[in-house]
């Protein structure tokens, strides 16, 4: 069974490829070539068929939610609902991250509550495995991690974030740049990274990258190419390691898609404002165009209980400036592991930043929906409003919890509101599409 970019170089478009078209407004022709070129991606598998989203070139940008359990937490009822939460507040994919706990349970309990396209990090479950059964991680062999992969990806997985960029070159890149200020911070990476060096071995996933591909694109799950040597102070921003390891990734993502794999490429988690642009510039060149999965990123270090804003802020850049998915951010990052109410903040912020993106990627299709509000707000057409807000519950709560004297304002302004007033004066002047 052909992979969708096997598929769309033999100038198959496949019905994956028309529900993106169909989705997105463009045509099918487009998604097919862009598929081909390994520029818009679809997670997918033949084992579960997920709900259909396009990843890429020309695309809305998509929000992702993260769940999981941890060591301290293992309640696998709440991360169903947490799934359930995410899908319904409006997330594109799904990330299950679980390294509490039965962690086949726990993927398989939230692979069946969803629809979205789910993806996750088989490095979790091989060095919780390992440690389980030798009492170390380190002794993880290589076969272990290929069968969780393969085990995995079995069980529906649509796109899976592998470590393969870690190497012993990027490793003495770290080393030799003195470390960091703010250390490492992904898991995975952190893992593979003390068992390389504990068994003065190369990283598997790197050395053995063909192994990889083959399994992957059996089931035609998506390879996000994970980065875990990524920045978690935005003083590490943009050093070497991380930029080695970019290299390395965006490498990989053109030896893959030639293999027949779709590829993505993941990007830092926090970046200020003024690296942003040039940090997404450098991997479309490195990879060819390959879709570019940001994790926030979050743009100040200061703000610990209101990260799903800093991240916010440095999404809506991020898909301005070409990222294609976006990671979204609690508020509970770097305080606790998220709860239900923490999931639907965070989906909704980043939904906010990558639709204000977009707006500024496609301006000539991305601001009619934004000059329609501003005529309902004008006219003080409040059904209208909400039909147009991106939350309308949301939206319908905070004004149904305060109620005006008068219906047509509200409590901010009461007698004293500008729209009633300005509309009194100059309503017969409006002429041409501000009607």
């Amino acid at each position: 069974m052909k992979t969708q970019i096997e598929a769309a170089r033999a100038g198959i478009i496949t019905p994956q490829m028309s529900q993106v078209a169909l989705d997105e407004q463009v045509t099918p022709e487009y998604v097919r070539d862009k598929v081909a070129a390994g520029q818009i991606v679809i997670p997918w598998n033949h084992v579960r068929k997920p709900k259909v989203a396009g990843i890429g070139t020309g695309l809305r940008t998509k929000v992702n939610a993260s769940i999981g359990t941890s060591s301290d937490i293992i309640d696998y009822e709440a991360e169903v609902r947490k799934a359930h939460v995410a899908q319904e507040a409006g997330a594109d994919t799904l990330m299950e991250l679980s390294v509490g706990g039965d962690l086949d349970r726990v993927r398989r309990e939230v692979i069946a509550a969803v629809d979205l396209p789910v993806g996750n990090v088989p490095l979790y479950q091989a060095f919780c495995e390992a440690a389980r059964k030798y009492g170390d991680p380190n002794k993880l062999d290589e076969e272990m991690l290929f069968d969780i992969i393969e085990r995995q990806c079995a069980d529906g997985m649509a796109f899976m974030a592998v470590h393969c960029g870690i190497n012993l070159y990027t490793l003495e890149r770290l080393r030799k740049q003195g470390y960091r200020y703010g250390g490492l911070v992904s898991k995975g990476g952190v893992s593979m990274a003390a068992w390389m060096i504990a068994n003065n071995r190369e990283n598997p996933l790197y050395e053995k990258f063909d192994r990889v591909i083959e399994i992957l694109k059996r089931y035609d799950t998506v390879l996000s190419l994970g980065n875990g040597l990524r920045a978690g102070a935005i003083h590490d921003s943009s050093d070497r390691a991380q930029i080695q390891e970019l290299l390395i990734n965006c490498e990989l993502a053109e030896l893959g898609r030639d293999m027949g794999c779709q590829m993505l490429v993941e990007g830092p988690g926090h970046v200020p404002l003024d690296e942003v642009e040039g940090n997404i510039k450098l991997q479309k060149r490195m990879s060819g165009g390959a879709p570019y999965y940001m994790l926030g990123p979050i743009s100040t270090d200061v703000a610990p209980g209101f990260d799903h804003i800093t991240a916010a802020i440095g999404a809506a850049q991020s898909s301005r400036f070409g990222a294609d998915l976006i990671c979204y951010i609690t508020p509970a990052e770097h305080l606790a592991l998220p709860n239900e109410e923490d999931v639907k903040m965070g989906v909704k912020a980043a939904k906010i930043a990558a639709y204000i993106g977009d707006m500024n990627k496609y301006p000539e299709r991305g601001r009619e929906r934004d000059k329609e509000m501003s005529k309902a707000r004008r006219d003080l057409n409040w059904q209208r409003q909400f039909e147009l807000a991106l939350f309308p519950e949301d939206a319908a709560a905070i004004r149904k919890s305060r109620v005006p004297e008068d219906e047509q304002t509200c409590t901010m302004c009461g007698d004293f509101c500008a729209s009633r007033g300005a509309g009194k004066i100059f309503a017969a002047d409006l002429r041409g599409d501000k009607i």
